[in-house]
């Protein structure tokens, strides 16, 4: 019974870990959701890497190969300043595909938080489905897994950025007619 009490504060601090990054996540989905994006680009550290490989489909030998690497062509790799160089053109009207706006729901599940090497930085691996509808019949689902790395920032109102995020679709071919939403 001892050991079972020695051992509840650290049970307990991992669970209100998992609770804060779960919430920030939400926080994160639902900005994303109301087209708050110059807050939602807010989230992210001055360093961040934003990146979406391509996929393939691999025989078992070549899994290893199954998504584009770093310097090969991506759906998406920007820095915090070409983030933001989006939400620009989004909000400038220029922007075609997103005008009207697409209507987004960003459903986030599986959260796994790891605690790195570095204090206060944190791996969290979770799966997602964002739903996307456009004009009148436009619909789109992506379903993948993210893989970000979470930096605790008291400069941030959430207490947490975003350094670094790994998009993995599920999808090996996009129907979607473009990719003008964020994950």
């Amino acid at each position: 019974m001892t050991a079972q009490l020695e051992a509840l504060p650290l049970s307990l601090a991992d669970m209100v870990l998992q609770h804060e990054v779960e919430q920030f996540l939400f926080r994160e989905a639902r900005l994303l959701d109301d087209r708050e994006f110059d807050e939602w680009v807010d989230l992210f550290s001055a360093d961040v890497h934003y990146w979406m490989p391509t996929r393939a489909v691999r025989y078992e030998r070549d899994v290893d190969k199954e998504f584009s690497r770093p310097d090969e062509v991506a759906h998406f790799d920007e820095t915090k300043r070409g983030l933001e160089e989006r939400v620009v053109r989004i909000r400038s009207g220029m922007a075609w595909a997103e005008d009207p706006p697409s209507r987004t729901r960003h459903l986030v599940t599986n959260v796994l938080v790891e605690q790195l090497d570095t204090p206060g930085e944190y791996l969290v691996r979770a799966n997602f489905l964002v739903y996307r509808g456009r004009l009148d019949r436009d619909v789109d689902i992506f379903v993948g897994a993210r893989e970000d790395l979470l930096r605790r920032s008291p400069d941030s109102d959430q207490g947490w950025q975003i350094a670094g995020r790994k998009v993995f679709l599920d999808q090996t071919v996009l129907l979607a007619k473009n990719l003008s939403i964020f994950f």
